[in-house]
């Protein structure tokens, strides 16, 4: 294929850092499309997600905390993302509703998922002070909006650059809790986080935002107002970085004729790649040991005990994996092992690592046993937490065996997987436990070089999606997902853990559910 590029699309493609053999590999993507992934069996407590007793879970907490000393860690935390889906049925009723006055029933007062009941419970959320200080300011009285059921005006100031504007913030910058000593914004719980489990000996807690460029300002500001309370408060001190997508992980946007899709002024139109675009952050951190986490899966501090003792335990097992495999590794590498020896390997690998072991394995020679233990071996670890799947949203975990017949353990989203299969929707409908993003991750190899994380990810598990700009309809592509294609072939453990630990912020009404009111 040939594309005629002009000299602006070229000079575009050359501020963003994207070839044009790049951009052509995208746009034969979406001609080609994706191959849906291939469920092998779901991974459940008989068959790859690890359950612990609480003597377990005690030993690899310990195991964690006399070893942490020993490690650079931190606390990776996606945030760059605006919190504008969490607002869109407010925006919907702002529209719709031009009167002042609005008047809901009582049934539709109670359910705990309504409108009604979002803005019946105003003062329940935790930026409402910051709300009826920035209405008051310009002369008006919330309670008495409120009692006039004017709250047209109300969420004109929550959502608009009129007040506090939080429908166009990211998550990270929302006040999700209320405490006494004041209420606090998402990231502030991340940083509260940090301390109980990526603290080094000289008590530095280290983070790591990824922003966008409009709100860099904003939020490393909020940061640096609080960093002095909390470092007081726990005698540490933080060492917060941040981070922005590379503009060379966008993807171009094609029309339905595959052709790439012009904006107004004839600029080629590219999209932010999705979160698997930020394998490239990830890949340019430093630190032995990386915990990850949403930006909107936090608790307050009453409920924040078991996400403080699983994270210790997950970060416990790594290490011990990670021990266990830098010692075969350096037997590997010396290269005098007997066939029995690496039999033996094999089998630890298959046991404790969740490494499938092929039939064919068994009739190598002893070199060539060496040569497949060292490569499945050397690459970067994840041990990732599972939750019973109670009916909440969220790709979930399985065997999955790749196009040269791999079987490995993945976390897979539903859009990777074909629905019109009956066979796959059975293995889906055995599934058990799914996905809260809640991983930690180990990233340099046995000899202490860091790993180029962007040689382990699966180029066939992006997806195409369904968009519009202008009220035109467009293709847009996403990158494999960052926790999907793009760590697919880390080595991959699963353990079970409690509900409690994934509490996400969806919508506006999930900050009223009991988890963020406690």
């Amino acid at each position: 294929m040939t594309l005629q590029l002009s000299p602006t699309d070229h000079e575009l493609l050359r501020k963003k850092g994207i070839s044009e053999a790049q951009l052509l590999n995208q746009i034969n993507q979406f001609k080609n499309g994706f191959p849906f992934i291939k469920l092998k069996q779901a991974a459940t407590t008989q068959n790859g997600i690890i359950q612990y007793s609480d003597n377990e879970l005690k030993e690899l907490i310990t195991f964690f905390e006399e070893n942490q000393q020993h490690y650079s860690i931190l606390k990776f935390v996606p945030a760059s993302g605006a919190a504008s889906r969490m607002f869109k049925d407010l925006f919907a009723f702002m529209e719709q509703h031009t009167e002042s006055k609005t008047v809901f029933t009582d049934k539709k007062i109670s359910n705990p998922n309504s409108i009604a009941y979002c803005l019946t419970h105003l003062k329940d959320f935790a930026f409402y002070p910051d709300l009826a200080r920035k209405m008051s300011d310009d002369g008006l009285d919330i309670e008495k909006l409120i009692q006039d059921e004017d709250y047209v005006t109300i969420l004109k100031y929550l959502l608009t650059g009129s007040g506090l504007n939080y429908g166009a913030l990211p998550k990270a910058l929302l006040r999700f809790h209320r405490y006494q000593d004041g209420n606090r914004l998402a990231m502030e719980e991340h940083l509260i986080e940090a301390v109980h489990y990526s603290c080094d000996p000289k008590q530095t807690a280290r983070v790591h935002f990824t922003n966008s460029p409009e709100h860099k300002t904003a939020f490393e500001d909020a940061i640096q107002s609080v960093l002095p309370k909390y470092e007081k408060q726990f005698g540490v001190k933080f060492d917060i970085t941040f981070s922005e997508q590379k503009p060379s992980t966008d993807t171009v946007a094609v029309d339905h004729d595959n052709e790439p899709f012009r904006n107004a002024d004839g600029s080629l139109l590219f999209r932010p790649g999705g979160h698997g675009a930020l394998i490239e952050n990830l890949n340019d951190l430093h630190e032995e040991i990386i915990f990850i986490k949403n930006i909107d899966n936090i608790v307050p501090d009453s409920l924040r005990e078991p996400t403080y003792q699983y994270k210790k335990a997950i970060g416990g097992l790594l290490m011990k994996i990670q021990m266990m495999i830098f010692e075969m590794l350096e037997k590997l590498d010396d290269g005098n092992l007997t066939l029995e020896e690496l039999d033996k390997m094999a089998a630890l690998a298959q046991k404790s690592f969740m490494i499938e072991i092929p039939d064919a394995f068994y009739g190598f020679d002893e070199m060539e046993k060496i040569d497949f233990l060292f490569t499945m071996l050397n690459r970067p670890i994840r041990v990732c937490g599972m939750v019973k799947n109670e009916g909440e949203p969220g790709g979930g975990p399985f065997w999955v065996e790749n196009e040269i017949g791999e079987v490995s353990l993945q976390i897979v989203e539903s859009s990777q997987i074909d629905k019109n299969d009956i066979t796959q929707m059975k293995i889906v409908e055995q599934a058990t436990h799914f996905n809260p993003v809640d991983l930690v991750c180990a990233t340099h190899d046995f000899r202490g070089n860091k790993f180029d994380l962007r040689q382990f990810v699966d180029p066939h598990t992006g997806f195409i999606s369904i968009k519009s700009k202008d009220g035109r309809e467009l293709k847009a592509l996403e990158l494999p997902g960052l926790w999907n294609g793009a760590m697919a072939d880390w080595i991959t453990v699963f353990v079970e853990t409690p509900i409690i630990t994934f509490n996400p912020v969806k919508t506006i009404n999930d900050l009223l559910r009991p988890q963020h009111q406690a």
